[in-house]
Parts: structure tokens; sequence; C-alpha cells
């Protein structure tokens, strides 16, 4: 029987055991085996994979407690995540292990090489370190004093004595952040005009102090973000609101980040959202001139998010359905893409793993899909722009 080199496994399928009644490990074993031969066809056979080394040694871990008998199911492997997916979903199908009825349900499909990633960056850093401390780097000796200078620059305002930057008194336009290391970060990139809330209430001296500006608020991209926004637009004369990307804090931004989300400010004059049924989309579109069709959507000039979402499903058969930010909306695979596009609102684009068919872009088409980028274009127009991952 053929093993897995430790070198080679990819994912750990970790599941939990309950029986009804008392078995041992090789009852276990053996129920895995035998009720799953079958199930998923001869490529994925559990005894096959084994012996080709694609799964490895099944660790059955079981105790016996008040007449049953629970335990652990840890299966390792060295195949894509879709095939490994699929045997842990097949195991869960187990439902007697000798005369005792079975429950089994996978807990977790962990990334083996995440841990190693993990320990080279930590490595990494500790080398890094002690390079830096045996031949000190000018350019960085240069950053550290020019950020301990603007660290130096933050001053206080106020009784409540809020952290800002040196600039906020003398501006008619002024930037609120939640806290001083969003102050920090943003003096790291010659942004003075700004104070902080300190915390997540509204300061008592803050109204008067921003009396006369006018007012941007630049919060974190998470739902902290998006209470502070809901608190202070009703106590405050607030302009403009900008947001940190998704799940990012103002104050890890990078200058680039930090200048596209204030370019991208939204006025508060807080907007409804509306959400259009795919009914209405068939009647507006019925209704139109065939020669008003709007103009085909061109990919986005920085391609690069969709080069790794494009790299990532590599072999996966998957496709990423995106929204209007190229947020993943959602994944599934592409036999089933054209079906699950007649369900979804707000879709904007696909990445997909293969080359499209005339089912998906009229699916794509009817659910108002601007782009998809497929391993290959077609070669005749279509009613969706198809682009190949050669054009990222």
């Amino acid at each position: 029987m053929g093993k897995i080199s430790p070198v080679s496994i990819k994912y750990n399928i970790k599941a939990e055991i309950n029986l009804s009644g008392m078995a041992e490990r090789p009852d276990v074993i053996g129920a895995i085996f035998g009720q799953t031969e079958g199930l998923l066809g001869a490529d994925l056979e559990l005894r096959e994979l084994q012996k080709s080394g694609k799964i490895g040694r099944i660790e059955v871990d079981v105790f016996k407690k008040n007449g049953k008998t629970q335990g652990t199911i840890l299966i390792p492997s060295s195949m894509g995540k879709s095939e490994t997916a699929l045997v842990g979903a097949a195991i869960e199908t187990i439902d007697r292990v000798g005369p005792s009825d079975s429950k089994i349900r996978v807990k977790s499909i962990k990334d083996v090489r995440q841990s190693k990633r993990d320990y080279v960056m930590k490595r990494a850093k500790v080398l890094l370190k002690q390079l830096l401390e045996e031949q000190p780097d000018v350019k960085e000796m240069k950053l550290e004093v020019t950020e301990d200078v603007r660290i130096a620059d933050v001053e206080f305002f106020g009784k409540d004595k809020l952290p800002g930057g040196p600039d906020f008194d003398t501006s008619d336009e002024v930037i609120i952040v939640e806290g001083r290391a969003d102050v920090v970060n943003l003096l790291r990139y010659g942004i003075k005009n700004t104070i902080s809330l300190n915390g997540a209430k509204l300061p008592k001296t803050l109204p008067e102090l921003i009396e006369g500006k006018t007012v941007t608020l630049f919060v974190d991209g998470d739902r902290g973000g998006d209470l502070i926004i809901k608190t202070l637009t009703k106590e405050l004369n607030i302009k403009d609101i900008a947001k940190a990307p998704d799940g990012k804090e103002v104050e890890e931004l990078t200058q680039k980040e930090i200048i596209q989300a204030l370019r991208g400010k939204s006025k508060d004059s807080k907007p409804r959202a509306t959400r259009t049924t795919r009914t209405s989309r068939t009647a507006t579109k019925r209704s139109e001139s065939p020669r008003r069709r709007a103009p085909r959507k061109q990919i986005p000039k920085d391609t690069s998010h969709l080069k790794e979402l494009k790299e990532e499903i590599v072999g996966d058969g998957a496709a990423l359905i995106l929204d209007e930010k190229l947020q993943t909306l959602g994944r599934v695979p592409v036999t089933e893409l054209a079906s699950t596009l007649e369900d979804i609102d707000g879709a904007h684009a696909i990445v997909m793993d293969g080359k499209t068919n005339a089912a998906i872009i009229k699916a794509a088409d009817s659910a108002e899909i601007k782009y998809i980028i497929a391993d290959k274009k077609p070669t005749r127009d279509t009613a969706v722009q198809v682009y190949s991952g050669a054009d990222l």
C-alpha cells in the first residue's frame, strides 16, 4: 500500500465520529473503506487513492463512555482542494459502524503548507532583524527618523485631549479618524489636518473643535466603522465619508490605499439602497432597442487582483462570481455556473477555470455580468465580453 511522503501532504481532513454503541478502531476504518466504495467513482476510490499515495494512512482514535463510542478521524491528502473536499464529504455519509448508528462530521480541512508558510514568515522576520542589527540600512534609518519626527508632530486638542495632526487648527478642511494610530499613519504620508475620536463615541468637545470646518469622516472597513458613520452623521455636520477597504483599518493602509479611499469618498446624502429584481431587469431589457446596448465593459487597468484569482483556481474547475469591487460573492463549480447566475444579484464579473459556452454566456448576459475571465477567448463575438488569462 502506497504512502504519502510528508513533503507532499497538502491537506489534513479532520472529522469527529459519534457512535450509538461500542466499536473499535478497525471497525471504523473498515466502515470508511467499505461504505465509501463506489460512491465517488473509480478515480476517487479510497483504496486506490491510498495505493497510489494520494491519500495517506487514515488515523482513528476512539474512546468509550457510557456504552457509546466517540473519536476523531484524520485523513492526509496530497490531492487538490476539490478532490480533498469530496473525500471529506464522502466519509460523512457513513451511517453505521458494525451494529451501531454512526454520525461523522468533518470539523476542518487544513492546508498543511500554511503552517510552513507561517514558520517561513516568522523565521524570515528573525533573520531580517539580525541582518539589520549587524548591518544597519541607511535608508531604513532615514525612514525611522522621519517617522519618529512625524509621530512627534501629533498634538492634542480640546479638554478631551484628542490626538490630531499639527495642521488641524489652521485647516478649513479636516479629517476625523477613529484613533491615534490612524493619525500617525496619515502623518506618515504627509496628511496633517486630522483629529481622532480617541474611541468609538463622540467626544464632548469635538463639535466645538470642528465648528466652521469642512469635515470628512475616514473610518475602518469593518462593522465598527459602519456604526461610527451611523452615529456621527446624526450628531455632526459631515460633508464626506471615506472608508478603508473591507477588513482593513486606516492605521494599516498604504499611501495608495489612503489616496484611493479619500478620492472615492461619498457625500453624506444617506442614499437608500435599491435592489433590482430579475423580472424588472428582463422587462427593461426587452423594452430597450438592441441599438442602444451599453458599450462593452473593459477590464480594469490594474488586473493584478484578477490575475491572482485566476491563478488560485487553475485546475479546480471552479468559477468565482465577483461584485463591482471585485470581492468574491461566491465560488461554484463551472458546471453549476449558469444555474447559479439565475439566482444571484449584484454580480459584476466572473473568473473561471475553463472555457465559456453558450449557456454560461446567456446566463451571464441575463445577470448583467460585465465581463468574464476564462482560459480562452471565443472565436466569435459574444453578448458578454470574454478575456483570457493572457489579457491580464
